[in-house]
């Protein structure tokens, strides 16, 4: 698989799960907490909901640009939205392993279209692209 990037973001990570996280240009920190589930005071953000959060606007993004590679789909209301659920576990094979859900929600557009339209994205997201063939991703349009 060859990619070319057009932009490479960059971040770094100090303390692990109780520490923080930096995002250059602009320049952002987070400060990381476990959540209560896994033994922490939860207050603070987890990479997991970090991921979740860049998954969802991603997938919207996935939706805008799928009309434009196929002219016969709809375009996304302005107000598309994409609620995701990311878990994360131990894996039967060993080491820990993640769950997603994704949740879009489409105002005003027929559900066959919209099924087709979130199966369109999909194909195109980079982090639909990404987790194939190692984290079962359910789509669901509600």
């Amino acid at each position: 698989m060859s990619i070319s990037p057009i932009y490479t973001a960059q971040a770094t990570a100090t303390g692990g799960r109780d520490g923080s996280a930096q995002i250059a240009d602009p320049d952002l920190t987070i400060k990381l907490a476990p959540p209560a589930a896994m033994g922490g005071d939860g207050k603070g953000n987890n990479p997991e909901q970090l991921f979740g959060a860049g998954y969802a606007a991603c997938f919207i993004g996935a939706m805008k640009f799928a009309p434009t590679v196929d002219n016969t789909l709809p375009k996304p209301p302005a107000d598309a939205q994409v609620a995701a659920e990311v878990g994360i576990g131990p894996r039967a094979e060993g080491g820990f392993g993640l769950t997603v859900a994704l949740a879009v929600t489409l105002p005003g557009l027929d559900r066959t279209e919209a099924e087709r339209l979130v199966a369109t994205a999909h194909q195109i997201c980079p982090y639909s692209n990404a987790t194939r063939g190692n984290i079962d991703v359910q789509l669901t349009v509600v």
